[in-house]
């Protein structure tokens, strides 16, 4: 019995290590290995999503988490930078993940290319608050972000409501959705079904406001 806890507990220690949730005992300078993995699952998932918005001319509706213009950064860019300035923990990406999936569980929810970027400073934002010891004011949030301080206090309000304040994940899940990272980083794809896509920090003028392999089906239109 304590020698499958063992392997259990191993075999977790090894995934966070490849994820890059935890350090080894080499001291790595590179960004975690989960931005990378996250990045390009949200970009994938905005490229089918349009794709299927064209084909349907069906398109999910404007909330205060569109902007006007797709911004000028990547995805990947922008999570680097987030990363980078925030301070956040590299769990707090895989937490953002789990909420970003609970948010768009709401009907008629849809990742594009309008709104990613904004979910995902929020989702990060409040996974921060959430785990992490010590964090910023969402003053420096929103210049990180590249929105107004205003506009991050709405986005955080909405988003939390939009959860209905549920933040808490047990180790479990949060297990579950390392592992599908990692088969996802391991080419064994999702069926995504709602859309994200590039968008960078320029124009970011806003109009108004299942777990595991389930939990990347959600990021698609599908039958929005």
């Amino acid at each position: 019995m304590g020698s499958l806890a063992q392997d259990v507990d191993d075999l977790a220690t090894e995934l966070y290590l490849t994820l890059g949730l935890k350090e080894s005992s080499k001291k790595i300078s590179e960004n975690p290995r989960i931005l990378s993995i996250l990045s390009s699952l949200l970009e994938r998932s905005v490229q089918k999503n349009e794709k299927l918005e064209e084909s349907t001319n069906k398109k999910a509706a404007a909330t205060i988490f569109h902007g006007l213009r797709v911004p000028s950064l990547s995805i990947q860019q922008y999570m680097d930078r987030i990363f980078k300035y925030s301070g956040c923990s590299p769990s707090c990406f895989v937490l953002a993940h789990i909420y970003m999936d609970r948010f768009l569980q709401q009907p008629g929810s849809c990742l594009t290319s309008l709104n990613v970027h904004r979910l995902l400073i929020t989702s990060v934002v409040v996974a921060a608050k959430f785990i992490d010891d010590a964090f910023y004011n969402n003053a420096y949030y929103a210049k990180v972000g590249g929105v107004t301080t205003g506009e991050m206090n709405r986005l955080e309000l909405k988003f939390l409501f939009s959860l209905d304040f549920r933040l808490q994940v047990n180790v479990g899940t949060f297990g579950k959705y390392c592992l599908q990272l990692e088969k996802e980083a391991n080419g064994g794809g999702y069926q995504i079904e709602r859309s994200i896509r590039v968008c960078g920090l320029d124009g970011w003028t806003g109009n108004e406001e299942s777990k595991g392999q389930l939990a990347c089906q959600r990021y698609s239109c599908g039958t929005v």
